[in-house]
């Protein structure tokens, strides 16, 4: 069995809609992103296996920093605002290597 993770970032986007009032990231454009940031991967040609992989997620526990995404192996934690914030990620973080420090959660 090999060490080497199956994809170089795993992003998980919460989607989270909460019925008691409380904030949640699904009404805060969770959809919009997550579609945004596949969409971006797939024509920066990034995605795939060795690569990127972006994923919806449940709850991830933290809506209230949200909208919330967390980007794996390393366990960064993000919060946005729209999709430039998005693309900010994608391009620093995900290709370059280098999280995005005023957008990070801790």
């Amino acid at each position: 069995m090999s060490d080497t993770p199956y994809f170089k970032h795993h992003v998980f986007f919460c989607m989270n809609t909460r019925d008691d009032g409380r904030e949640s990231c699904g009404p805060r454009g969770a959809e919009q992103a997550q579609k945004h940031a596949k969409k971006r991967c797939k024509q920066l040609d990034i995605n795939g296996a060795g690569n990127v992989r972006i994923n919806q997620a449940g709850c991830l526990d933290r809506c209230e920093h949200g909208p919330v995404l967390v980007v794996y192996p390393e366990g960064t934690w993000y919060t946005y605002v729209d999709t430039s914030d998005i693309d900010e990620i994608i391009d620093s973080h995900l290709v370059n290597g280098q999280p995005v420090e005023r957008l990070k959660i801790k």
